[in-house]
């Protein structure tokens, strides 16, 4: 059984037309096509996210297309990999979660031996400043997720993921803000729909994942992150890029389904 991603602490993701990193189906197809929801029903409240714990990360390319490349290699022998940009300006690649530093080393050095990477470091849960002697610090984590989304504005956006096409669909993009962040929130908005708790809209704080109805009927098929006052970031459609909407527009509006906060 595997863990979850644990990123080093990916301060700088900038808006690099360059980072080819995301671009879409229209919203109307938005992450639907990957993502399909049963409806709105009320879910049974759902066990906290898990922490991340010990991560892989290899590589540090100052080509993105290099970091992507790699990603997908390792995702083609089953491993859970995703590409980020950090605080150096690099495009680095993290893959698998482990609870126990000897096993990620352990899958490190197979990798390794089997010429699937080349040098690598195991991060720490340490690495997330987000929990403390053991607790979440809500107010805190919640910042800190809006904060790193916010890093993503202007990147432009690609259907297909966060790895497979040098970029994200909304669904992938929530997912690494919140692993960056160290938490292990599952890849696809139909897996974060079921596993996140269900909140009113009045309930809505930052850091909480707003859904919606994009292709019609009460599928899911978007996904975005609250930032307060009404607002949201998200992925939103082929050539465009990640931004922010509001929740009062027409069209969000009209096929919001509701709300989910994993605190």
């Amino acid at each position: 059984m595997k863990h979850q991603k644990l990123p080093n602490t990916p301060l700088a993701i900038k808006a690099c037309v360059a980072f080819s990193v995301l671009g879409w189906l229209m919203l109307m197809a938005g992450c639907g096509a990957r993502t399909t929801e049963p409806d709105t029903a009320a879910i049974p409240k759902a066990p906290e996210l898990q922490r991340m714990g010990f991560t892989i990360q290899v590589g540090a390319f100052s080509n993105i297309d290099n970091a992507v490349r790699l990603t997908a290699k390792l995702e083609r022998q089953g491993l859970d990999a995703y590409h980020f940009l950090d605080a150096s300006g690099l495009y680095k690649v993290r893959f698998e979660n482990f609870r126990s530093k000897a096993a990620a080393r352990n899958r490190a050095e197979s990798m390794q031996r089997r010429g699937f990477i080349d040098s690598f470091y195991i991060v720490k849960p340490s690495a997330y400043t987000t929990f403390q002697d053991g607790r979440q610090d809500s107010r805190r984590f919640r910042e800190k997720i809006v904060k790193t989304a916010g890093q993503y504005v202007g990147v432009p956006y690609r259907w297909g993921g966060e790895s497979r096409r040098t970029g994200f669909d909304c669904s992938g993009f929530t997912m690494v803000v919140y692993r960056l962040n160290g938490l292990d929130l599952p890849r696809s908005s139909r897996q974060q729909w079921k596993v996140g708790r269900k909140i009113d809209r009045r309930q809505l704080q930052k850091g909480d994942l707003v859904f919606f109805a994009t292709t019609g009927g009460s599928r899911v098929s978007h996904v975005g992150i609250y930032t307060g006052n009404n607002k949201f970031l998200h992925a939103p459609r082929r050539g465009s890029h990640i931004k922010t909407s509001s929740l009062s527009s027409k069209y969000f509006r009209t096929r919001y389904l509701g709300a989910r906060s994993y605190l």
